[in-house]
């Protein structure tokens, strides 16, 4: 079974943000899943570069038709002229997703993967969605590095 994990996060990250994205992609990569990402900048083009680089394949989601900063990295970029809206292609395309840093659309994008269920759902140094009391809601599941991130998410995949 061939293994799809978003990577989601702000197309204007921090340098944390997107070593962070990077390792991630990275070891996606190496473990064999394929990347899907939104082939933008910052995030998007953290996670694609990790995962090119160990010779993973990423799939980049375009908001639009053009090739304006487009990710490095990808293998294939399907071209949705949705807008935000492509966020719901990026989530349904996934078996699991990852969330790096946090921005609104990251946001949407966690929303939409909460609210899809059945996926995992992992942030890792964003979002993190409490009720009024501040307890944690069910759903997305904070992570404390790269590698848990993955760990988490992947692990999910392989047992249901």
């Amino acid at each position: 079974m061939t293994v799809q994990v978003a990577v989601c996060g702000p197309s204007e990250c921090s340098p944390q943000e997107a070593a962070h994205a990077r390792a991630v992609g990275s070891l996606l990569a190496k473990r064999g899943a394929i990347v899907v990402c939104g082939a933008g900048p910052g995030v998007m083009a953290a996670a694609a570069e990790g995962a090119a680089d160990q010779g993973g394949v990423v799939i980049g989601i375009r908001p639009d038709t053009g090739n304006a900063k487009m990710s490095p990295g990808l293998t294939a970029v399907v071209r949705t002229n949705m807008g935000e809206a492509r966020n719901a292609v990026i989530v349904n395309s996934a078996d699991a997703v990852i969330a790096v840093g946090c921005s609104w659309g990251t946001l949407s994008e966690i929303a939409l993967a909460v609210r899809r269920g059945r996926i995992r759902v992992v942030t890792l140094g964003g979002w993190q969605i409490v009720d009024e009391a501040g307890r944690p809601l069910p759903g997305p599941i904070a992570a404390n590095s790269p590698d848990d991130a993955v760990s988490l998410a992947l692990d999910a995949i392989a047992t249901p």
